[in-house]
């Protein structure tokens, strides 16, 4: 068990909003990670969406309104872009799967990181695998060891640390691999995505195996979606990881009881502090993790 724990709320995802409290505009979205922030959280997830539609997007002004809203707000999380989004590619069917279905987004790897390269945050995430996705039956998540090469580069270049993500045992292997090649910094910063539709389950098997697997000195994360994530607050602690909680990945703080951000953050506090585990400030991840600061320059492109 570590005894010193950080948490991460996911603020919102990119998929549809399900329930109201799911943030939507770039200022309400702002305004839950600023709140999260307040219940505990060291570090906001952020992704971002199109106000008109509801669905995820990759436009750097949607990032560059959140984050400026946050930079100039009382707190000061550690701020953590995705760059996940950008991934999908829809076949048309098992029978003629090409040309690509509507809902395919396939932009190039560095374009990707159009956002990153401009808002400069502290923390970016790396999907480190491909994998069927979602409850469509062609979705399909599209992150080749070429694609995570090049992003990885072009990160590291920027001064950003990426937060890999892993959603099965083989999506390690690219950490490896990257590693090896120079491309990741050690220790690596590892984000265990558990429950994961066709991804690994969330069993306690599973994850040890994971956990297993690691590099070594490995700073890693690891959460469960649905009614798993607050169990998970618990777990997580107890076979060295750290916590992420929020609406990306769970809607509800009990039975039939829908959630806000900072309410699922103040679980975890709880959670925490009830197990014996001490909840860690922004300042003393950025410590830990040797983050780099340069968000402060970039409040000139507003």
């Amino acid at each position: 068990m570590i005894s010193d724990v950080f948490i991460t709320c996911a603020v919102t995802g990119g998929g549809t909003p399900k329930q109201p409290n799911v943030p939507v505009s770039p200022e309400r979205i702002a305004e839950e990670a600023i709140d999260a922030t307040r219940a505990g959280a060291a570090v906001v997830h952020i992704h971002v969406r199109d106000p008109r539609t509801g669905r995820g997007s990759r436009d750097p002004a949607l990032f560059r309104a959140v984050v400026q809203r946050i930079r100039e707000s009382d707190v000061n999380p550690v701020i953590n872009l995705t760059a996940g989004v950008g991934c999908n590619l829809v076949l048309s069917g098992p029978g003629s799967p090409l040309p690509p279905a509507a809902g395919t987004d396939m932009p190039g790897a560095l374009e990707r990181l159009v956002h990153i390269e401009e808002l400069r945050p502290e923390i970016c995430t790396l999907d480190c695998g491909s994998m069927n996705f979602g409850t469509v039956d062609e979705f399909v998540m599209v992150n080749t060891h070429g694609m995570l090469r090049a992003m990885a580069k072009r990160v590291k270049e920027l001064g950003v640390r990426p937060e890999l993500e892993v959603f099965d045992t083989g999506h390690l292997i690219h950490i490896h691999e990257l590693i090896k090649e120079g491309l990741i910094d050690e220790p690596p910063l590892i984000q265990l995505c558990m429950g994961i539709r066709y991804g690994a389950p969330n069993d306690l098997t599973t994850l040890m195996a994971l956990v297993h697997r690691l590099p070594p000195r490995t700073i890693y994360s690891a959460f469960s979606i649905g009614r798993m994530q607050l169990p998970y607050v618990a777990l997580a602690p107890l076979v060295g990881a750290n916590v992420r909680v929020g609406l990306e990945d769970n809607l509800y703080l009990s039975r039939g009881r829908l959630a806000t951000n900072a309410e699922l953050v103040e679980q975890a506090v709880l959670i925490l502090n009830s197990i014996g585990a001490r909840v860690m400030s922004s300042e003393e991840v950025r410590e830990k993790l040797a983050l780099k600061i340069h968000a402060r320059e970039t409040r000139a492109h507003g």
